[in-house]
């Protein structure tokens, strides 16, 4: 049975040079947002909620842009762009609820950088989201 990963793709509002939102998982490095798509729920809105959980960003559109099973064994991921309004800051903290609270350490990583230091699914994810944006 494969499970349905929704990834939000958040990206910094100036768009020069294209930056995700990434971030510092407390017990598992550094990673991008996705979570589980629930059952009957569109990719899209799975990755404006995910997005929202995770990090505390709001967007008022989630587009999907593409999915990959080639991603992480076993998981289909869907992509979606999520278009976060200024202004932005350049770091900031979340608590996320998730897996009995954690607080996540966020920052903009620019997408045309090497992606070595993620996490080897969220590399995958990176090339990916840096293979359909050019």
């Amino acid at each position: 049975m494969t499970i349905h990963k929704a990834c939000p793709i958040a990206l910094h509002p100036d768009g020069a040079p294209l930056r995700i939102a990434a971030f510092t998982h407390p017990q598992a490095g550094l990673q991008i947002v996705k979570g589980t798509i629930e059952a009957r729920e569109n990719p899209a809105k799975a990755a404006a909620r995910e997005l929202f959980e995770e990090s505390g960003l709001e967007t008022k559109s989630a587009i999907s842009i593409g999915e990959s099973e080639d991603i992480s064994e076993g998981q289909t991921w869907h992509f979606a762009i999520c278009r976060v309004a200024p202004p932005v800051r350049e770091s900031w903290q979340h608590y996320c609820q998730d897996d009995g609270g954690h607080l996540f350490k966020f920052f903009w990583h620019p997408l045309n950088a090497d992606p070595t230091g993620f996490a080897l699914p969220f590399q995958n994810a990176l090339n990916w989201v840096s293979d359909h944006l050019r």
